[in-house]
């Protein structure tokens, strides 16, 4: 589509949800329960898709695409109703007579641009809440999952109108066109350096904007931690989705005296998961492309690979792989790695890892592995990050009742559950005075005894 044909898609949404079409609980509902029921219907296209474009295992197709999905979808048809209701909060002593109302309102035509590493969910579940706020919607997926752009294109084609839901395909100029134009509300998911572009092109027209992006996500591995728990925890969060996860670990930070036995317990566990040849299991997925498989060999040093480090460019393969004796100076410190590279750090002291910590930017997600509830508190209140898990990883976005989102450069806005839904409204603060209620004092003319009074109302 051109820019021409964007702007009038936009203004058809935007006349539709002005309407009052949208906004029945009874039409949201419905809407919710045909995507989930498309979502069963197309279970199977979903899977072969994401097989092909990112070699995922069934099992983890399901759990952590569709099945997150659905749960989604389910958790949100069963809360609706009370989320959409009018809000009665406190009203001040001044406003004697008053009551104060917050009304959700759906924002208008929401723009949902996806990533390549989740590429169904990271568009459905924001999808969910736009729709159960009342919007209409524009989906951008990405062009790096072709088969699975084209499962959505024809899952949302075939069941809903195409002025309420549309999905776009395309690249980099498809994408720059959608970005330029006025939606009401954008939600992006992916690299912090495309969220600038998209932050940049929506302030054109002051677009508010929900940024999903990453960062470097450190893992505190504490000298009390368990450490067959730990390194199981770490490899699984780590190699799920070949490391390619938003909120994988991306480096682990272990106090000195136990790293070495972490090492081990690491090296063990990625041989438990994925065999003693990672390349044949049938749970272990490729990178997305070569574009990206060129960066992430790139970043390996042949004398700190302590396990892993084998590729294949025809296959887009890259086996787990364990750095150590890692600087934080070193290239693979530079960026997010976003792919199966685990480099390992080391620490002394807490205090000195928590200063390196907040010297850096603030991540999307951070872990730490200790039974110690003052090292607990000392790194929640010190250390400044989106969200994460205390002896877990990645866990934390499964849950509706938790926000996920980033902070500084990892991202802002939040989403999940209740929190999608508010991502897509609007919350409209509403004073309602009586007329019985008379009070004079605020009016002209102004006296020192108005004053007087209004001071001893107002301190």
């Amino acid at each position: 589509m051109d820019a021409s044909a964007i702007q009038n898609l936009i203004d058809k949404q935007k006349r539709l949800v002005a309407s009052g079409g949208t906004r029945p609980l009874a039409f949201r509902m419905k809407q919710l329960q045909t995507l989930k029921s498309a979502v069963k219907k197309y279970e199977k296209d979903i899977m072969e898709a994401l097989r092909q474009d990112l070699r995922k295992s069934q099992y983890e197709a399901y759990t952590t695409e569709i099945g997150y999905l659905l749960d989604s979808l389910g958790h949100t048809m069963k809360h609706l109703k009370r989320w959409m209701k009018p809000k009665t909060v406190r009203t001040p002593a001044m406003h004697f007579g008053s009551k104060s109302v917050i009304y959700p309102e759906p924002y208008g035509s929401a723009l949902i641009i996806g990533p390549f590493n989740y590429p169904f969910m990271l568009v459905m579940d924001p999808l969910a809440g736009a729709i159960a706020a009342g919007n209409a919607a524009v989906i951008k997926p990405s062009e790096f999952t072709p088969h699975v752009s084209a499962v959505i294109a024809k899952l949302i084609r075939e069941h809903f109108d195409e002025d309420y839901i549309r999905v776009i395909e395309g690249g980099k100029e498809t994408t720059s066109d959608l970005i330029h134009a006025p939606f009401d509300r954008i939600f992006f998911t992916g690299s912090t350096q495309v969220g600038k572009i998209v932050m940049k092109a929506a302030a054109e027209h002051l677009v508010p904007v929900i940024l999903e992006l990453g960062g470097k996500s450190p893992c505190i591995v504490h000298s009390d931690a368990d450490l067959e728990l730990t390194a199981k925890r770490i490899v699984w969060g780590k190699f799920v989705n070949t490391g390619q996860t938003c909120v994988a670990p991306d480096y682990v930070l272990a106090h000195k005296e136990i790293k070495p036995a972490l090492l081990v317990k690491l090296k063990e566990q990625i041989t438990a998961f994925y065999g003693a040849d990672p390349k044949q299991s049938p749970d272990f997925g490729r990178i997305v492309n070569e574009r990206h498989w060129e960066r992430l060999t790139g970043l390996l040093e042949p004398s700190k690979v302590v396990t892993g480090g084998e590729s294949d460019r025809g296959d887009l393969y890259l086996a787990p792989t364990l750095m150590d004796k890692v600087q934080w100076g070193d290239k693979v410190m530079e960026e997010e790695i976003f792919g199966p590279i685990l480099p390992i750090l080391e620490y002394e002291h807490l205090d000195q890892a928590i200063s390196m910590l907040n010297s850096r930017p603030k991540p999307l997600a951070l872990y730490l592995f200790t039974a110690n509830k003052g090292i607990e508190r000392n790194v929640m209140e010190a250390v400044s990050f989106g969200g994460g898990c205390v002896n877990d990883t990645i866990l934390h976005l499964a849950t509706p009742y938790l926000p996920f989102g980033g902070v500084g450069q990892s991202g802002m806005g939040s989403y999940h559950g209740r929190y999608s839904f508010e991502a897509f409204s609007h919350m409209k603060g509403v004073l309602k005075k009586s007329t019985r209620v008379k009070i004079n004092f605020i009016f002209p003319p102004y006296s020192d005894k108005k004053l007087n009074l209004i001071k001893k109302v107002m301190k």
